[in-house]
C-alpha cells in the first residue's frame, strides 16, 4: 500500500484522479480524516523509495525499517519513533541506528523503542544542530520564481511587513475552506487552499478594469486533436512547456487561450481565436441562471467563478448559454480530471453525474443552494 501511495504521489494524483495531493485522495477515499492521511503519506515516503521531480531516484529514509513494516513486525507507534529519530541522526550513522531501533521494536514497545532512541541521539548527535549565527544584515523584499522541468514553478520569496498584511488580506476571502455541509468536504490543506488563492488571485488581477492589455497573458497550446479529444500524449504551452493533454482541455475553456490544433502530419489544422470567447451579456445571464458555482454544494459566488463549456470546443460545443455554466476554479479543475459528466437539464440547469468512484449508481446531482427566489 505504501509504495502504490509514493507511486501515485510520483505520478501526479491531480492528473490521475484530479484531486490535489495523494494526501487528499486517500483521506476522501479511505474515509480517514486530512490528518491521517497525510501521517499515512508521509509514512510511505519514509518507508518507500520514489523519484523526484526530474525522474531521478529517491532513496527511501528508512529503508530497514520499510521491510520490517512489510513483514507485519512493526506498529504505526515504532515506524514513526524511528523515522522521526533518523532525521535528526547524522547521515553516516543512521544505518546503524536504523538497525538498533528496528530489532527493538520488533520485540519492544514505544516506551523502550523512545528510550533507546534518545540514548542513541545522545551518543550519535549529543551537540544537537549547529546553531547558526550569521547577521541576516538588512531585510530586502525578494522574489524567486522558477519553472522546473515538470511545467510547475516554484515560488519563494520575503516581502515587507505592509505588502505581506496585503497579500496576507487579499487571499483571506479567497481562501476559506468550503463550508461543512458540502457534499464533497473541502480535503485541502492551508497551504493547498493558499495555492488555489493566489492562482484565482492572478486570475482576477489579469482582467480586472483598467489593467493593460499587455498583462493579461496570451497562451498558445500546441497538441495533436486526437490527444485534445480524448485526453491522451500531451501538450505544448506557448512553444516550451509541456503539459498533459488533460491541462490542456481544461485550458481550452479560458478565454485567453490560442489553440493551436495539428493534424497526423504536423500542420496546423486550426488556430482558435484568442479574444473572449464568453461575451459580457452572456456572462450576465449566467449570472442570473446560475447565480454561483454550479457544482453541488459550492457556496463560491458568480465573481469568483468561470464561464465553462459543457460540450467543448474542440467535440463541436458551441458558446450559447445551453452549453455553459458557472464553476468555481477548483471544481473547473475537478471536472475536468476526476471523469464529471455535466449536462444541461430541461428547466435550463447545470446536473453533474459523479464518476463511479464516488457514486456507483452514477446520480444527477445538482447544486441548490443558489436556487433562493430573487424576489419575495
Amino acid at each position: 500500500m505504501g509504495a502504490c501511495l509514493v507511486e501515485m504521489d510520483t505520478r501526479g494524483i491531480r492528473d490521475l484522479f484530479g484531486y490535489g495531493s495523494a494526501a487528499t485522495w486517500l483521506a476522501d477515499t479511505a474515509g480517514i480524516t486530512p490528518d491521517e492521511a497525510r501521517k499515512t503519506l508521509a509514512r510511505a515516503k519514509a518507508l518507500n523509495a520514489g523519484r523526484h521531480p526530474d525522474g531521478t531516484p529517491e532513496p527511501a529514509l528508512a529503508p530497514l525499517t520499510g521491510a520490517a513494516a512489510l513483514e507485519g513486525a512493526l506498529s504505526n507507534a515504532n515506524i514513526d519513533l524511528i523515522t522521526t529519530t533518523l532525521r535528526k541522526i547524522p547521515v553516516e550513522h543512521r544505518e546503524f541506528a536504523e538497525t538498533t531501533l528496528v530489532e527493538l521494536a520488533r520485540v519492544a514497545g514505544p516506551r523502550q523503542v523512545r528510550e533507546c532512541a534518545d540514548d542513541l541521539l545522545a551518543r550519535l548527535d549529543p551537540d544537537g544542530p549547529q546553531p547558526n549565527d550569521d547577521d541576516p544584515g538588512p531585510q530586502r523584499p525578494t522574489l524567486a520564481l522558477r519553472e522546473r522541468k515538470d511545467g510547475w514553478w516554484d515560488l519563494a520569496g520575503r516581502v515587507d511587513p505592509i505588502t505581506g498584511r496585503r497579500l496576507r488580506g487579499t487571499l483571506d476571502p479567497l481562501a476559506i475552506p468550503r463550508p461543512r455541509e458540502e457534499e464533497l468536504p473541502d480535503l485541502r490543506s492551508p497551504a493547498e487552499r493558499d495555492g488555489d488563492a493566489f492562482g484565482e488571485m492572478m486570475g482576477r488581477l489579469a482582467s480586472a478594469p483598467g489593467v493593460s492589455r499587455s498583462v493579461r497573458t496570451q497562451m498558445i497550446v500546441t497538441v495533436p486533436l486526437t490527444s485534445l479529444q480524448q485526453g491522451l500524449a500531451g501538450a505544448c504551452l506557448d512553444f516550451t512547456t509541456t503539459l498533459s493533454a488533460t491541462e490542456a482541455r481544461m485550458l481550452a475553456c479560458d478565454c485567453a487561450i490560442t489553440p493551436a490544433v495539428l493534424g497526423t502530419a504536423g500542420e496546423p489544422l486550426d488556430i482558435g481565436r484568442s479574444r473572449r470567447l464568453i461575451t459580457p451579456s452572456q456572462r450576465k445571464a449566467l449570472v442570473l441562471r446560475d447565480r454561483g458555482c454550479a457544482f453541488p454544494g459550492c457556496h463560491r459566488k458568480p465573481q469568483y467563478c468561470d464561464g465553462h463549456h459543457v460540450r467543448a470546443w474542440y467535440h463541436g460545443g458551441r458558446t450559447d448559454l445551453n452549453n455553459l455554466c458557472l464553476l468555481c476554479p477548483y471544481h473547473h479543475r475537478l471536472v475536468h480530471r476526476a471523469k464529471w459528466e455535466v449536462h444541461i437539464a430541461a428547466d435550463g440547469l447545470a446536473e453533474f453525474i459523479p464518476p463511479a468512484f464516488i457514486d456507483a449508481q452514477r446520480r444527477p446531482r445538482r447544486n441548490n443552494l443558489h436556487l433562493i427566489p430573487l424576489v419575495a
